[in-house]
This record gives structure tokens, C-alpha cells and sequence, in this order.
């Protein structure tokens, strides 16, 4: 399972230097230190489990399709890397071809990795497939599912998933507003709480927040952190991994006490 801390987890790989969602930016970010890979997932229209953030193609790789209406053959012969522009240059190299993985592929690719797998695609019902996936691999043990939709996780649990889950949005608000004298009584399905800085009027980067989360007995992870400053601040507040665009700073910094 995920150790206990600091985990930094690469957001989408090493996506300040390569194409995001790529296996070539995992491997970036794995080299450069990253502890985990945190990553999207969609569907495509024959039941494939892909990584990507966007719905669709647009944004990438200049494909005006949704993946969910497509099959991985089409989804795998776009260029997900053709609109990239890179914030710091050096890996990158430019009239090099980059497609989309299938989630089986990157679990293969990197059989001793700690991946943290944002469902995005709420329908189709992707989960099935996506649990599927996980244990084809075997790697329930090193695959955490999270969401920002309760109804995937609902989904991942109901399927029996027996690995480790997210907390979602209504969770975590559950989490923070239910009076202190009641924490011993809430009971919650999911390992972590993945939050901003800051959202929806609550400070979570902060060490009362920070504390009430742990006293529930869940991990308290951050996104995007690419400040090295701020990563240090939050690991010196306890909490458990940042994600970042940017693990060669980040991880540098993590290092270096």
C-alpha cells in the first residue's frame, strides 16, 4: 500500500518538461524522483481504459472527438503531444510522436510504481472497467482510485475494489464541518483526502486542517504544488504528499531536507 510520507507524486507526469499522461513523462518524473504518478483516466467506446485529463482530444493533440465516442485504435493514432509547449526546455524534443496509454500499459511499464488514478468519465460507467484493469494487472495493492465524482467511488466500492480509494468532494466537506465532538463517529470509505490550498472557503493548507483530516485517520495530499517553498512548508505541517508539474524542483527540494 502507500507509505506513510512524504510521498511526491509526479501530476500527470513530468509534465512542465513532456506531454502529459505519457509514458515518456512518467519515466521523466520516475528518474527525476517522484514517488508516485498521479494520472486521469477515460474510456474509450470498446471498454478501454486510457490516461488523459481532457475528454477529448482537442486540447492535446487537435482532435475534436471525445474519447468515450471512439475506439483505442483511433484514440492511439493521435498525437497527444502535438499542441505541447514545454515550461522548461531540454526533454522535450520537438516532431516527436506521443500517444495516449492504456492504464494496462503504464502499470506494465512500471510494475513497482504507487499510481493514484483520477476518474474522470462519469458515463458511460467506466468503473468496471477500470477495476478490471487494476486487478488484470494485480495491483490493487499499489493503485489508488479517486474521484471528484461520487458516483465513481461509490461505484469502485460497490464493485468490491480492495484497494485504496479517494475521498470525494462531499466526503471531504463532510470531513471538515461536522462538529469536533462528532469526528469519533464519522466513519468515512476512503484513504485520502486529496485538496487545494485553498476551496470553498476552507484554508487546507493549514495545520488545523491538516490535524482534523489525520485525526480520521486519512492521508492529506496537496495539488499542484510546483513551489518548493510551499511543498517544504506543507511536509513541515504533516501533510502526507504533494503534486506537482514539477518533480524535478520539487523532488531536488525534498531531498535536500
Amino acid at each position: 500500500m502507500f507509505r506513510a510520507s512524504p510521498i511526491v507524486y509526479s501530476h500527470r507526469g513530468a509534465s512542465f518538461e513532456l506531454p502529459e499522461n505519457t509514458l515518456e513523462s512518467f519515466g521523466l518524473a520516475l528518474e527525476l524522483g517522484a514517488d508516485a504518478i498521479e494520472t486521469d483516466a477515460h474510456m474509450t467506446r470498446d471498454g478501454c481504459i486510457v490516461l488523459s485529463h481532457d475528454p477529448t482530444g482537442e486540447r492535446a493533440a487537435g482532435v475534436k472527438r471525445s474519447i468515450s465516442d471512439v475506439t483505442l485504435t483511433e484514440v492511439r493514432s493521435w498525437d497527444v503531444g502535438a499542441r505541447f509547449v514545454p515550461r522548461r526546455p531540454g526533454a522535450f524534443r520537438p516532431g516527436t510522436r506521443f500517444r495516449m496509454p492504456t492504464l494496462d500499459a503504464a502499470l506494465e511499464a512500471y510494475p513497482n510504481v504507487l499510481f493514484n488514478v483520477d476518474a474522470k468519465q462519469t458515463a458511460p460507467d467506466m468503473m468496471p472497467a477500470l477495476v478490471r484493469a487494476v486487478k488484470r494487472a494485480r495491483a490493487e495493492d499499489r493503485v489508488r482510485i479517486a474521484s471528484f465524482s461520487s458516483k465513481n467511488l461509490e461505484r469502485a466500492r460497490a464493485l468490491g475494489y480492495p484497494g485504496e480509494t479517494g475521498l470525494s468532494a462531499k466526503e471531504i466537506a463532510r470531513a471538515m464541518f461536522v462538529p469536533r465532538a462528532a469526528l469519533r463517529w464519522l466513519r468515512l470509505r476512503g484513504h485520502a483526502a486529496q485538496v487545494p490550498r485553498r476551496a470553498y472557503g476552507v484554508a487546507f493548507a493549514s495545520q488545523p486542517a491538516i490535524d482534523r483530516l489525520h485525526a480520521l485517520g486519512l492521508r492529506v495530499d496537496f495539488w499542484t504544488i510546483d513551489d518548493p517553498e510551499e511543498a517544504t512548508r506543507l511536509f513541515a505541517m504533516g501533510a502526507d504528499g504533494v503534486m506537482t508539474d514539477d518533480p524535478r524542483t520539487i523532488c531536488a527540494r525534498v531531498a535536500a531536507g
